[in-house]
């Protein structure tokens, strides 16, 4: 169970993930040793997951985004489990949820742009197995992305 420092060591970092964990220890009113000790604690138990880069898709040329509505033809444990290694293993699709109730999955896809998205479908997602239906939906604007769980 994690208490309101771990809490905070985790509202810092989501904050700035490259802080140190001197920096952190000051934020928080620890000491380098338990700080640092909690940190590993948390990374341990998966709580943190991971550090990565924010990495703007527009500014690497993809700043194309859809998001795919799929439905299935059948909801057997086989075709679920090839399409979601497939959808896993793709790069362009970059968020996938499964859902309750109909469709039965969201991917959120980015491309170069428009055209570069059409041949993706077309050579990507119209094969991935068990597909009946595909609704795509184009992002006009992204007001808030990747903002993590509150704390």
């Amino acid at each position: 169970m994690i208490d309101h420092i771990d809490r905070s060591i985790l509202r810092h970092l989501k904050e700035d993930g490259r802080m140190t964990a001197t920096a952190l220890a000051s934020k928080v009113g620890l000491t380098v040793a338990p700080c640092h000790r909690r940190l590993r604690d948390l990374e341990a138990s998966g709580v943190i997951r991971g550090y990565k880069a924010d990495i703007d898709p527009a500014a690497v040329g993809l700043g194309f985004e859809a998001i795919v509505f799929v439905t299935l033809r059948q909801v057997d444990r086989s075709t679920m489990e090839i399409f979601e290694n497939r959808v896993a293993g793709n790069p362009n699709i970059v968020e996938a949820q499964r859902l309750f109730g109909s469709p039965d999955y969201l991917l959120k896809v980015i491309a170069e742009d428009l055209p570069a998205y059409q041949r993706f479908y077309d050579s990507e997602l119209t094969v991935l197995p068990g597909v009946e239906r595909l609704t795509s939906t184009l992002v006009m604007k992204n007001l808030k992305s990747n903002a993590g769980p509150p704390v």
